[in-house]
């Protein structure tokens, strides 16, 4: 009777709870939040798969456009060296929810004025790629801090597969959406639409925050009113083996990661080149918009059907081998086999993979650190490491078209950086298992 009693009884769950249990384990009282949380990130996730596809066109119509897009990644490496600083600054200075909410509704002001200068003819092609990255890279790292900041380890292990639903599911229709009405549109009124979307982001973060600070301890509550300490983002990195070595597996996957788009983004302009220059864009935007939406619904059912019972069978430690696996077997493919079909094969299972499993795997490695990790050092680790692999890849694709590499010769150069992924993975796997015991 004692053991009976120790767990929730399912009459006493809700309706909603008893469905997301389809997904994870969710207890009595947990659902609603979590939900709120799936529709936040499945908006933040739905608006930049939109502007993703809207910033294509902008940088690849153009002969070098694959070599400009790679080179402009790096870009957002230096330009994330004044930003996490000047994030850390805030943190220290307002609560969590004027940090949330402040810097998104900041992205909404930006995505007005490229809306006035595309519609004036200014070209953006440059800047606004940019900016997607920085956007991209910090709303969502600041999301999944605001989340590791309400849930504790256990929790966190439990609900983050059904927030992280949410957010494959927003990546796919976002896809989708921009596939299917980008002509309609054009691209600066879905700059403006995608602007609408964040203040609705805004709203379900004020939400989730009030009802989760009635449900919390006092201490708790209190807590999250306060400002963070003002030890800075790169120093929580630089001082800490767990935190660093998270890092330096961001930055290797990026790496990795990106390198491969470069070969399906040379693909994609040697075939736009080939059609009447007034055809171009239209095509790179509908291409991407077609391969966005199959890797986004891949990476969905993975998230809805797999994610949770991945971190039941082999934890959240073991799940960090599988993407490296899965880009192993890929490029060693593609090394012996360079053809378009191949490398949109192989790209998809690895982004679907990477959007599902181990996006939720690497916002879980935050939960049993402070909250000056979650926010700082995670801001630090998703934005400037994941763009310091893009520096090293712009580095590795300007070596390689001055030695004239073929994509078998670049598929070979990222089987090399994911035998050091596989490494790294291990360290992270011991840091883990300690800091959680």
């Amino acid at each position: 009777m004692v053991h009976a009693a120790s767990h929730p009884s399912s009459s006493h769950r809700s309706i909603l709870d008893r469905l997301l249990a389809l997904v994870s384990v969710v207890r009595e009282g947990e659902g609603l939040s979590a939900v709120l949380l799936a529709v936040n990130v499945f908006l933040l996730l739905g608006t930049y798969y939109v502007l993703k596809t809207v910033r294509e066109p902008l940088i690849l119509n153009h002969p070098q456009g694959a070599e400009i897009k790679s080179y402009s990644s790096a870009g957002q490496a230096l330009l994330f060296l004044l930003v996490v600083p000047l994030y850390g600054m805030i943190a220290s200075r307002v609560d969590r929810m004027k940090l949330v909410g402040g810097v998104t509704l900041f992205f909404v002001t930006n995505l007005v004025l490229f809306y006035v200068l595309g519609q004036a003819g200014v070209g953006i092609g440059v800047v606004f790629f940019l900016w997607v990255g920085i956007f991209n890279m910090l709303v969502v790292a600041q999301f999944w801090g605001f989340a590791n900041d309400l849930y504790t380890e256990e929790q966190g292990k439990r609900l983050f597969p059904v927030i992280g639903v949410g957010a494959s599911l927003g990546a796919w229709v976002g896809s989708v959406t921009a596939k299917n009405v980008y002509r309609a549109l054009g691209p600066y009124n879905l700059m403006l639409a995608s602007g609408a979307a964040l203040c609705v982001c805004t709203a379900l973060t004020l939400m989730v925050h009030r009802r989760e600070a009635g449900r919390a301890t006092k201490e708790k509550s209190l807590e999250a009113t306060q400002p963070l300490d003002r030890v800075g983002g790169f120093q929580l990195v630089m001082r800490n083996r767990y935190l660093l070595g998270i890092a330096v597996l961001v930055f290797l996957l990026n790496c990795v990661n990106t390198t491969g788009e470069y070969i399906l983004g040379k693909f994609v302009t040697t075939s736009a080149q080939m059609l009447p220059a007034a055809e171009r864009g239209a095509f790179i935007g509908e291409f991407y918009g077609d391969f966005f939406s199959w890797v986004n619904l891949a990476g969905f059912l993975i998230q809805m059907l797999l994610v949770s019972r991945i971190f039941k069978w082999i934890g959240v430690r073991g799940a960090l081998f599988v993407l490296p696996c899965i880009a192993l077997g890929g490029y060693g493919i593609l090394a012996l086999f360079p053809v378009l079909a191949i490398v949109k094969v192989a790209k998809i299972m690895e982004n679907s993979t990477d959007y599902s499993l181990n996006n939720t795997v690497r916002h879980a490695l935050f939960l049993p650190t402070s909250r000056e990790a979650k926010y700082k050092a995670k801001a630090a680790t998703d934005t400037f490491f994941v763009r310091a692999g893009d520096m090293t890849q712009a580095a590795i694709v300007y070596a390689g078209t001055q030695l004239s590499f073929t994509v078998g010769n670049f598929a070979v150069v990222n089987i090399v950086m994911v035998c050091l992924w596989l490494a790294v993975a291990g360290f992270v796997y011991q840091q883990h298992r300690r800091l959680s015991a």
